[in-house]
Order: C-alpha cells, then structure tokens, then sequence
C-alpha cells in the first residue's frame, strides 16, 4: 500500500526554517529518521520511506507553494495514489504553537498552498495535517511573521512537536484518519 506524505513550503535557503516552512522540515525529519535522502525530480524532492508493509512517498514541492497542487497531482497519478492515502502537512496561524490536528478534510483557510491544492483536485476532501504556528503578530505584519523565523522559546519546543507530527504521519498511514485522529487531536 502506498501514501503520498506532501510537505507544504518555499524553495530556496531564504525560507529554510520558517513558520510557513514545516511541512518540509517535518519531512525532512522523517527522512532523517529513517536514512533516507530526498532526490530533485520532477515538481519536487521525493525520497520514500518503509513502514511495516507500507511505503510513504514524501514529496517536497520545488514549485511555488501556491502551485502546490500541481506536484500533488503529478505524483498522485504518478504513483497511482488514491487520494484516500495522500496527506498533507501545512502550518496554520489559526492554531497556537505545536498545536497539532489531522482533518480529513476541509477548507484552504486563506492558505495558498491549500487553496491551490483544493483548485486543482476540484475539492477538499483530502487528509491535512495541521500545525499550529500561532498569531503573535502585530496587525499588517502575518507575511512577516509566517516567513519569520522561529523564536527562541519555539525552537527549544520544536524537536518535540515535530517528533509528534512524525507519530502522527505514520499512525495516518497504519491505523488510518479514524483512529489517529482519536489518539492524537485534542492532546
């Protein structure tokens, strides 16, 4: 059985370790964990990752995040996907920090990546997993915060949240959305 992991994130070193940047540092985590190595390809940087019978295609988007939707796409019919298995990881301002929540679906709130994903597939009813980046910004200032680094206090809590978020990929792509989100969301 096969699941497409998508990190949601900017290319280039200026958006390295940013707040709109985890879903490709959670990734990079996983690929860490697992020695595995990411390989530019087409729409993206993909490595792929065992677990217990399964594989778990990761997919970093090389393109824009606001054109997300179409390496999502590209690498679903690709790896001939069902989008039962796809789930992506996004940060949402929306939630205080480290907050994590896996939805089966739902709208883009005002995220491009999002927005583009739900444009290009015709609809929402995809699995996300939500990471809360929280919205300590003045007001007129959420681009800055969003492409901000994390602060001091955020990356002494970071290694663990993402640890989290790890658990929470692989028990989407074991026990399914059901019992992962009765495990995990509200914890």
């Amino acid at each position: 059985m096969k699941y497409l992991i998508v990190g949601l994130g900017n290319i280039g070193p200026e958006y390295q370790d940013t707040r709109h940047n985890i879903g490709f540092t959670i990734l990079d985590a996983l690929a860490r964990a697992s020695n595995v190595f990411f390989e530019d390809k087409r729409y993206g940087f993909v490595t792929q990752v065992k677990l217990k019978g399964r594989t778990l295609v990761l997919l970093k988007p090389s393109i824009f995040m606001n054109l997300s939707g179409h390496a999502l796409r590209y690498w679903m019919q690709k790896e001939k996907i069902e989008i039962e298995n796809v789930l992506v990881i996004v940060d949402d301002i929306a939630l205080p920090f480290g907050t994590l929540r896996l939805k089966p679906q739902g709208s883009d709130a005002g995220h491009n990546g999002l927005k583009n994903i739900q444009d290009i597939l015709g609809h929402n009813s995809y699995a996300r997993l939500r990471f809360g980046i929280g919205n300590d910004f003045p007001k007129g200032y959420q681009v800055e915060y969003v492409l901000g680094k994390w602060d001091e206090e955020e990356q002494k809590l970071l290694p663990e949240r993402m640890d989290r978020a790890i658990e929470m990929i692989k028990s989407f792509c074991l026990a399914g959305m059901q019992l992962t989100m009765t495990q995990f969301n509200n914890k």
